[in-house]
């Protein structure tokens, strides 16, 4: 039957349950309902006693043998058996539940609990009550889909129709709800900061751009939170962290969408050194806590999550895993010529710092699979970090691989007024060059430093990368809720 015929069909049942008498959208249940999964915990008691226990949700199946009825009840805590007996709820209810009430229908049920021959525990209804009719019939086999995208267009029938999907999006709240208890505990204060910015700023993206009528100017959505959270280290804040979105105009692949979540901290009176240490505790502490050990399966590797991570620099990394012997000393052309080499094509305005990063990111990083940290970058890609005492071209920062994934990027912060100029101007010599992921010249920034910044140190964790790693997920999209995707033509 077409889908069309089926919708229809299910109207005409709507009109039925009307001219019954019955509210087919009631505002509240018609007698307590309690959870299934609460139910299900104490159904021996509930079994043993005369209580007859509440319970509403989503029909999920729907079987028939003469004049007896049985059907899954679901209401997201968890699932439960329910039996119809004509004689038991009448004939009349009997016959309007039987050709009315369809798989997708949502109904509360009150009745006796016993257990079958199975020993499944079930309700025995003695009344019953629809809550809501569904004029859409559910996919009957949704973990067959051919069409991937269609889960992710209609991600309400891929979380109802799949238990693995759903189990995934409750470890991503586990690891939230976690990791603000950890990060409370240890001193931080949560902050919120403004997603709608008059400049952008914070890392090297390309923006959103929109326009507010009133005040005729125009807004961006934030590409990260730093530049705000850093001003509240000047107001006298040692440690603040802030979890929530931030979005970049660039390409969608299998570890990118371009609204994404972080959890960013910093911490004054710290540098990168003690934060690498400290995001390996907590992460250890977190992993443990949430999957209950401390390895898990990623990609076809076991990972191996150790308290105390090693690190290698970000020039080794290039030498050791693109074979570029002493890179750097290479010239930008010498680089340009090396990424061509690897199929890569860099944009005429790169420099050599920027073409090394693609190489890193498009070549190197996908064989880091064990934890790593990588460490001191070249100031070039870094506006914002403090420079290495030792060597002024490169910056105080590291970033926490996984799998092949960066999962944190952090550093000791610039506190410099006067070098954080330089920085920007330097970043302003390339958006003259038509760079857009450059970071723009902040003046208001600038002037925060200038009324002084303790020393600091700050990163951010990306939650929709930290939930692949632990579920075992290749595809961004997977692990967030309604990822952006093309409009259907």
């Amino acid at each position: 039957m077409a889908f069309e015929e089926l919708r229809k069909v299910r109207l005409e049942k709507l009109e039925r349950l009307k001219k019954a008498g019955l509210n087919v959208f009631p505002e509240k249940a018609a007698f307590p309902l309690s959870e299934i999964a609460g139910i299900k915990k104490d159904f021996r008691r509930y079994a043993r006693s005369k209580k007859s226990p509440g319970a509403g949700g989503r029909i999920l199946a729907k079987r028939e043998h003469g004049g007896s009825i049985f059907a899954d009840l679901f209401d997201g805590s968890g699932k439960i058996q329910i039996f119809f007996a004509k004689d038991k709820v009448g004939g009349e209810s009997f016959q309007l539940f039987s050709e009315n009430i369809d798989i997708g229908d949502f109904i509360s049920v009150s009745g006796r609990a016993f257990y079958t021959k199975k020993k499944e525990p079930t309700l025995e209804v003695s009344r019953w009550q629809i809550l809501a009719k569904a004029l859409r019939p559910l996919p009957e086999k949704w973990h067959g889909l051919s069409d991937v995208e269609e889960r992710f267009r209609k991600r309400y029938l891929d979380l109802l129709m799949n238990e693995k999907v759903r189990a995934k999006f409750v470890l991503r709240s586990k690891i939230i709800q976690e990791t603000r208890i950890i990060l409370d505990k240890e001193g931080y204060i949560e902050v919120e900061t403004p997603i709608l910015q008059p400049l952008y700023g914070g890392a090297l993206a390309e923006p959103f751009k929109t326009h507010h009528r009133r005040l005729d100017s125009d807004m961006y959505l934030r590409i990260a939170p730093e530049l705000y959270l850093k001003r509240l280290l000047v107001g006298g804040f040692p440690k603040v962290y802030e979890l929530g979105k931030s979005f970049r105009n660039e390409g969608i692949d299998l570890t990118h969408n371009p609204e994404f979540t972080t959890i960013e901290l910093y911490e004054a009176y710290r540098d990168a050194e003690y934060l690498k240490d400290f995001i390996g505790r907590v992460l250890y502490a977190l992993i443990k806590k949430v999957i209950k050990k401390d390895s898990f399966e990623f990609n076809g590797h076991k990972i191996k999550f150790l308290k105390k991570i090693p690190s290698i620099t970000f020039w080794q990394v290039l030498e050791r895993h693109a074979l570029i012997t002493h890179p750097e000393k290479l010239s930008q052309d010498d680089f340009r010529l090396r990424a061509k080499q690897f199929g890569l094509n860099p944009d005429s305005q790169d420099n050599k710092a920027k073409i090394a990063n693609e190489i890193f990111s498009k070549i190197c990083r996908p064989k880091l699979i064990q934890p790593v940290f990588v460490v001191n970058h070249p100031i070039e890609i870094s506006p914002l970090a403090k420079n290495l005492s030792e060597n002024q071209k490169l910056v105080d920062r590291f970033q926490l691989i996984i799998g092949g994934i960066e999962l944190v990027n952090g550093f000791s912060e610039l506190n410099d007024p006067q070098e954080q100029r330089v920085r920007f101007e330097m970043q302003e010599d390339l958006r003259k060059k038509e760079d857009r992921e450059a970071h723009p010249m902040d003046e208001e920034f600038i002037e925060a430093l200038e009324y002084g910044m303790p020393p600091a140190a700050g990163l951010a964790v990306s939650i929709d990368r930290l939930s692949m790693l632990l579920t075992d997920t290749s595809n961004i999209k997977e692990v967030i809720l309604f990822p952006i995707l093309k409009p259907k033509e």
